[in-house]
């Protein structure tokens, strides 16, 4: 795809908006019930969707579930099939640590385990920034020999680890277990070339272990996502874009500059997100922004707060429309049923609105009508392939 859009390019002055809720999909609580969104009052996005198009999203493939990183890679036009990133590259990339091509990141959870070691919250009670900062203060006194050991506090309960100067493999697989009851997992190397580096972390972790066993909360770490940083075109270089991203999230600041974004002072609500949009209006032809609360209150299996927090990113789109995007796309990099308390693999409402889109015949903005929407199921990487010929940013292929 990449290949082929290339040569099509056209540049011209349009806008594109790229506003993702992330975990955005849900599910009933009670068969034949409303999904969160459908339970939503959604009247900003219910107009749009009654004249433009819409339909449903697969971040990757069927039946796969994708964490954020793949969901957002496919938003921005990129195969996460072809383009696999390691979370702990994109936290680290997130609160702009310089992070060299040869070095291993990691992104690390506090956790709580109990006396037998059995992880009772996965992320700490949600410890708050400033309490995590000074128990990233303690980790920093691990030294390992072999290697410079980095750890940098992110937001909460998560934190970046580095290792600098080894130069065997990152191929490791994660410490975090997925859910509570269980112990944290040994990290296991994943090929011969990368034992040297599983020996490293299993040091770090052992140490950490040792330094936190008193805290209340944050006794214990996980690891997530251990990877070195691999290239990737820019969004500039492949589709033209001079992009820019509003993303309170380090993580998302992270994916984006990944792509060549220019990251952009977000402010910390998403009012204020959108005041920061229209204060950039005239810097950039492609806005990413990422609204993380949506996914928040569905992995806490909060129902009603989900669909608060749906109606909460409603609430912004008039001033979102006001502006005149020539394209806006409206959808989520997953769904996070609060039913399931995590990502799953279901197909995410999608909205893309143009005066050059064929309106189809749904009325509101849900996952059951936009099983009817005229976009169809489709592949998240063709969502930026659409957006740019909307705006009128594709030649013709062929004679």
């Amino acid at each position: 795809m990449l290949d082929l859009i290339k040569p099509l390019l056209v540049r011209n002055a349009s806008k594109i908006v790229l506003a993702v809720a992330d975990g955005l999909g849900g599910l009933p609580v009670e068969r034949g019930g409303p999904t969160e969104l459908e339970a939503a009052r959604t009247p900003n996005l219910d107009g749009l969707v009654r004249d433009n198009v819409c339909g449903l999203s697969l971040p990757v493939r069927p039946g796969i579930t994708p964490g954020s990183g793949p969901g957002h890679l496919g938003l921005f036009g990129y195969d996460p099939l072809q383009h696999q990133i390691g979370r702990g590259v994109l936290e680290a990339l997130g609160i702009d640590f310089d992070l060299g091509p040869d070095d291993v990141a990691a992104r690390g959870n506090f956790c709580t385990v109990d006396a037998e070691g059995r992880i009772t919250d996965r992320r700490a009670g949600r410890i708050a920034s400033e309490p995590a900062r000074a128990v990233v203060a303690r980790l920093r006194q691990i030294q390992i020999p072999g290697a410079a050991v980095f750890v940098e506090h992110v937001r909460e309960y998560r934190f970046v680890l580095v290792l600098r100067g080894d130069p065997a493999g990152a191929e490791v697989a994660d410490t975090d277990p997925g859910r509570e009851g269980e112990r944290p997992l040994k990290p296991k190397a994943q090929n011969p070339e990368s034992e040297p580096t599983a020996r490293l972390i299993e040091r770090f972790v052992t140490e950490a272990a040792a330094l936190l066993k008193d805290e209340p909360q944050a006794n214990m770490v996980t690891l997530r996502g251990i990877a070195r940083r691999p290239p990737i075109p820019s969004m500039t270089e492949v589709y033209g874009l001079n992009a820019a991203a509003l993303a309170v999230y380090p993580m998302y600041r992270g994916l984006a500059r990944l792509v060549g974004m220019t990251i952009l002072d977000p402010g910390q609500s998403w009012a204020e997100q959108v005041t920061a949009l229209q204060r950039h209006w005239r810097d950039f032809d492609f806005f990413f922004l990422h609204y993380k609360y949506t996914d928040a209150a569905g992995e806490d299996g909060d129902f009603r707060r989900k669909v608060q927090k749906i109606e909460e990113f409603d609430a912004e789109f008039a001033r979102i429309v006001e502006l005149g995007p020539d394209v806006l796309i409206v959808t989520g990099d997953h769904s996070t049923p609060a039913r399931l308390r995590s990502h799953s693999w279901h197909p995410v409402p999608v909205l893309l609105a143009s005066a050059a889109c064929r309106p189809d015949l749904v009325e509101s903005f849900g996952e059951r009508p936009c099983l009817a929407g005229g976009l169809g199921q489709l592949e998240a990487k063709y969502l930026l392939p659409l957006a740019l010929a909307h705006a009128s940013r594709l030649n013709k292929f062929g004679a």
